[in-house]
């Protein structure tokens, strides 16, 4: 029998590289607001039972009232403010799951945690990575890179190259068992409390399991074009995929 899954939707950055004024999660992209292809990809799953929207501050009732009202989305169960980082929008939202603040609990199921900038992804990355997160307990999409990468020194100089070949892009969504993602968090949460520890730069949830918990995250063959939108030319690209 499948088990209980949360997709947490991020939609809280100010994406400060779009040049906009208008928060890049709503601006329009092809006749909808970018935000609305993650919830409409998540609304017709048939894994996703319910969404828990994240959004920045003071937008909780646009959000509710201009997307997912206007557009009809019957499983977003929660729309709450995020955090000034990532990772503390990520919790808020984890937190809702703790605390069985939704319509119908998911304690012993799995969260799917997806950037709200990514608008492409498709149901066969969501049919994926949830597999793999039954098999694995946590996964992440992931591409492998194209580009030889090189490792700098503080001066900016070359000073190792890594195989490509072991190198991959991550993405989202990436989804974990319901209790161990709570788990990493609340470790996350208790570490950052104590002052004496030092501070650690969170840029995904799979580096917070990782980290916390030292639990292998499996990495997800997904698609290139599951791009997240940061600068306009991502807005231009993003159209083109959508055409394609």
């Amino acid at each position: 029998m499948k088990k209980r899954c949360t997709a947490i939707l991020l939609a809280a950055g100010a994406g400060k590289r779009m040049e906009s004024k208008v928060a890049k999660q709503y601006m329009p992209l092809n006749g909808k607001p970018v935000i609305w292809y993650g919830l409409q990809a998540f609304e017709e799953s048939a894994l996703i039972d319910n969404i828990i929207l994240v959004v920045g501050r003071g937008e909780t009732d646009y959000a509710r009232r201009e997307i997912v009202e206007h557009y009809g989305f019957k499983k977003v169960d929660a729309i709450i403010e995020g955090g000034a980082e990532r990772f503390e929008s990520v919790n808020r939202a984890l937190q809702v799951i703790a605390e069985g603040r939704m319509k119908t609990p998911n304690r012993e199921g799995y969260v799917f945690i997806h950037d709200g900038a990514r608008p492409l992804v498709t149901q066969k990355i969501i049919e994926d990575t949830y597999d793999a997160a039954v098999r694995h307990g946590a996964c992440c999409a992931a591409v492998p890179v194209k580009d030889t990468i090189k490792y700098a020194d503080e001066n900016g100089f070359a000073k190792k190259t890594p195989e490509r070949e072991r190198l991959f892009a991550v993405q989202t969504p990436q989804v974990f068992e319901t209790a161990l993602i709570l788990k990493a968090y609340r470790l996350l949460t208790e570490y950052l409390a104590e002052p004496e520890n030092e501070e650690i730069k969170v840029t995904d949830d799979a580096m917070v399991v990782e980290t916390m918990l030292h639990y292998p995250v499996k990495l997800v063959r997904a698609s290139y074009k599951n791009i997240k939108i940061t600068t306009p030319e991502d807005m231009e690209t993003a159209k083109i995929f959508l055409h394609g």
